[in-house]
């Protein structure tokens, strides 16, 4: 006969397992550790260990511990570097804004059943003749009222307002885009 210790106890008695960490837990501590490096307030050695421990961790107790001479400041230190960083941005938006105006124009063409290919093939509707545009390089059509430049797989991309353009996307009026490291405003009829 068995004494009562030595049966196992029942299943509302178990000690728990602690819960698995969740991947956003992990992203957002990782986010931290490089924020910390690239701000200048890690070393790379320090980095590189505790990006080791923080994909090791078990608990959110062992991952808050990693970061907690790294976490923000107060609300009014935040504000203060954000307002700080907006000053400070300021001449790159103007300077943009300036080049964005100085752009050659590239007239939309007249709605038609075909799209406007571009490119460096003679060819295409609109032959742009620089090695950093492809031979079938984009192309700008209408559907359904709207502009649409689709990426036809350059090699050096294609741009709208600084984006690359992966597949189609929607443009208008006053629109820069590149094709390569050629530069255009999208400008109406």
């Amino acid at each position: 006969m068995t004494s009562s210790s030595d049966s196992p106890a029942p299943a509302h008695e178990q000690p728990l397992a602690p819960a698995r960490l969740s991947d956003a837990e992990r992203d957002r501590v990782l986010a931290v550790l490089k924020e910390g490096a690239v701000q200048g307030k890690l070393s790379h050695d320090t980095f590189m260990r505790r990006m080791e421990l923080a994909l090791a961790a078990r608990g959110s107790g062992e991952l808050s511990a990693l970061t907690a001479d790294l976490e923000s400041g107060t609300g009014w230190s935040q504000r203060l570097l954000g307002a700080v960083s907006q000053v400070s941005a300021f001449p790159g938006r103007m300077r943009r804004a300036w080049a964005a105006e100085r752009l050659p124009k590239l007239l939309l063409p007249a709605p038609g059943p075909y799209p406007l290919r571009i490119g460096r093939d003679p060819v295409n509707g609109l032959r742009l003749n620089h090695e950093t545009v492809s031979r079938m390089h984009a192309e700008l059509g209408v559907r359904a009222g709207v502009w649409i430049l689709r990426d036809l797989g350059s090699a050096n991309g294609t741009t709208v307002n600084g984006r690359r353009v992966t597949g189609a996307v929607a443009v208008r009026d006053g629109d820069s885009v590149s094709f390569g490291r050629m530069h255009f405003r999208l400008a109406a009829q």
